[in-house]
């Protein structure tokens, strides 16, 4: 790692203060001329490239950074408000959450894409290039010869080494950016730079010290303008990388550049890039353990896919199996294909623990069995998956030139739904069942009473539902079979269903933001759990459950049917930082990842944790500036995350091994 890079973008971050803002009413001065949503992409794109300002440090090796803060909007709030009527308008109304394909225009080069390309992209080609045209003469006068030759060759003509094609990569992720489009992956990294890399170490062109050190100032190009893309917090920028997995032809993907991206992340300790790793049943547990010496810096990452439910999962919703095998992970854990997809994978979420409090009141004094408690819940499930397809018609988003340019058709055009607070739900269920139907301790006028109060009027009955009821994550049947027929009402209710594009709807596990979103107007539910008390992250357990240890947490979330809950959605597990300085930790923790992809978990994601350095950081913040935290698909600076976020990553309970 070169120290002094680190220090200048890292540490003292001297280049944020080298930009310039973009005061333009751009909007306005569009709607004037009538222009239409393309040519304001377009021309939105040219204006920026001359804007910005060739910006090299002495040392870095891998260029391009922005020069200019926030890009103006092209459509005035009237402009998006006419949209709106007629339209559905997802996040932003640019295009997101996507994985180009990065591979063809790195070997074929910008001139070569341009001779089939659309008017519109051959003028942001020709724009990127003048851009880079004009680091590189930046790069003559500061007597970088490394870099003038360079791009000479990159981005009009395909990369020749590894170097080239890395440079060549970072000007096309930096124009994914600069169009507009955000949560801009990185895709299946180890693959498609496999090759470059190769012929360079065959060759004798690096040692793998020197390869280490041109991937981290690779990785270190991820964290320069990451200010710059927030999403719901800073850090959910979508930079994820992909590591390892199977191949077409069954072999295992894992290589000498996987190995080398998890010590570049080792070594940097930076949010980005997020390191996903793809394994499988057959995975070696020495892979795992190089994984967990990557968590043991506090990262979050990697988060761990399992191949074998993930690929049928997909291949079972219609994705051919040559695209299923190649599946990356979007922003944040939504599976996606490479160069083909277009699938809206986050595009709506069902709050369970909330249709299932409307249920127990509605059914609950009819008097009916359990049974019938069940199909009620099922047949919500259903009601709300409806009214949401329903709502979700005629989406919109901005034209994406550039992004258009790096995939070869919109081959999937499915949608997502999130799945938010399974275990609160279930854990409500197996409570009513418990209590109400099977031992008949507690009356329904009681539980209502108990929650129309927040629990104020009954503590007994809190302590009862919220510690000695059944909980999934305590490995108890009769909370997780409830958690499973969740899983199956969602999946069924979505099964068959196309979306206006023609594509499939897709269940998932994960909450993204809604774990907090939807709790928050919430009132107390028969879990538990209190008004406005948050949902467990993504597919984990209740907040406040009492587990006995990560063995009895994977054994709870791994006896459902995943595959058909596959837009994703991880099992969270935090470990009290201190364990690994234990010398069988490494190997402890690598058998737990393993025994979860053994029982068929989908996804999984660990955090090592230090409760008492984020105390610290909350009343200190200026002395943490470098501490990290996963949050739901991705990491960040806990100084930098809102106070109610702090405090959900503290609440969550700690393991050791």
């Amino acid at each position: 790692m070169n120290n002094e890079l680190y220090q200048y973008y890292v540490i003292d971050r001297v280049h944020r203060g080298l930009r310039s803002d973009w005061k333009e009413d751009l909007a306005s001065a569009f709607a004037a001329e009538g222009l239409s949503p393309e040519e304001r992409m377009v021309r939105r794109f040219e204006m920026a490239c001359k804007k910005e300002s060739p910006a090299i440090h002495p040392l870095e090796k891998i260029v391009l950074r922005r020069t200019i803060r926030k890009l103006p909007d092209i459509l005035t709030e009237k402009e998006w408000k006419e949209i709106r009527k007629d339209h559905y308008v997802h996040e932003l109304g640019y295009v997101s959450n996507l994985s180009p394909d990065y591979e063809k225009t790195i070997a074929q080069g910008l001139l070569a894409r341009r001779e089939n390309a659309t008017p519109a992209q051959k003028r942001v080609i020709d724009a990127l290039i003048d851009l880079c045209d004009r680091y590189q003469a930046e790069a003559k006068r500061m007597g970088r010869n490394d870099l003038v030759e360079i791009f000479d060759r990159v981005p009009r003509y395909g990369a020749r080494n590894f170097r080239e094609a890395l440079q060549f990569f970072r000007i096309l992720h930096f124009s994914l950016w600069l169009e507009g489009d955000y949560h801009n992956t990185v895709g299946r990294f180890d693959q498609y730079m496999y090759p470059y890399f190769k012929k360079d170490m065959d060759a004798g062109v690096y040692t793998k010290e020197s390869a280490l050190e041109l991937v981290e100032d690779f990785f270190l190009s991820f964290n320069k303008d990451s200010d710059l893309y927030v999403g719901v917090q800073q850090g959910d920028n979508g930079q994820s990388m992909v590591l390892g997995g199977r191949l077409a032809d069954g072999s295992e993907g894992f290589n000498p550049l996987s190995e080398l991206c998890l010590l570049a992340s080792r070594n940097l300790k930076l949010i980005d890039p997020k390191i996903n790793l793809r394994v499988n049943k057959n995975t070696p547990i020495e892979l795992y353990d190089m994984g967990t010496e990557l968590t043991k810096v506090g990262l979050g990452f990697p988060q761990y896919s399992n191949d074998d439910v993930v690929i049928d999962g997909l291949t079972k919703l219609g994705y051919d199996y040559q695209d299923a095998v190649n599946y990356v992970v979007a922003a944040c854990w939504e599976f996606i294909i490479p160069g083909v997809g277009n699938d809206i994978a986050n595009i709506g979420a069902v709050n369970f623990p909330k249709l299932v409090d409307e249920v127990l009141r509605a059914y609950l004094p009819t008097g009916g069995d359990f049974e019938g408690l069940l199909e009620a819940v099922r047949a919500a499930i259903k009601v709300e998956c409806e009214r949401q397809m329903a709502t979700i018609k005629n989406v919109w988003f901005l034209p994406s030139p550039m992004m258009d340019l790096l995939r070869d058709a919109k081959k999937y055009n499915n949608f997502g739904l999130h799945g938010c607070g399974i275990a609160s739900a279930a854990d409500a269920l197996a409570a009513v069942k418990e209590y109400v139907f099977d031992k008949k301790t507690v009356t329904p006028d009681r539980l209502f009473a108990a929650l129309d109060t927040d629990y104020a009027n009954d503590p007994e009955l809190l302590h009862l539902l919220r510690y000695e009821a059944p909980k999934m994550g305590r490995n108890d049947d009769r909370a997780d079979k409830m958690g499973g027929m969740i899983l199956d009402a969602f999946a069924d209710a979505l099964e068959g269903k196309k979306n206006d594009l023609g594509g499939v709807w897709r269940a998932g596990t994960g909450t993204a933001m809604f774990y907090l979103w939807h709790a928050r107007d919430l009132k107390a539910t028969a879990d538990g759990r209190r008004a406005g008390e948050p949902f467990g992250t993504n597919y984990s357990p209740n907040l406040f459950t009492e587990i006995p240890g990560p063995l009895s947490d994977i054994e709870s979330f791994t006896k459902q049917n995943l595959a058909r809950t596959i837009n994703g959605g991880p099992l969270t597990l935090e470990f009290a930082a201190g364990i690994f300085n234990r010398p069988d930790s490494i190997r402890k923790v690598a058998q737990l990842i393993q025994h979860f992809v053994a029982r068929g978990g989908h996804q999984l994601q660990l955090n090592a944790v230090n409760l008492e350095a984020m105390k610290d950081a909350q009343a200190h913040p200026e002395r943490y500036q470098q501490l990290v935290v996963r949050i739901w698909g991705w990491s960040a600076y806990f100084v930098e995350l809102d106070r109610d976020f702090q405090n959900h990553v503290m609440a969550r309970q700690e393991y050791t091994v």
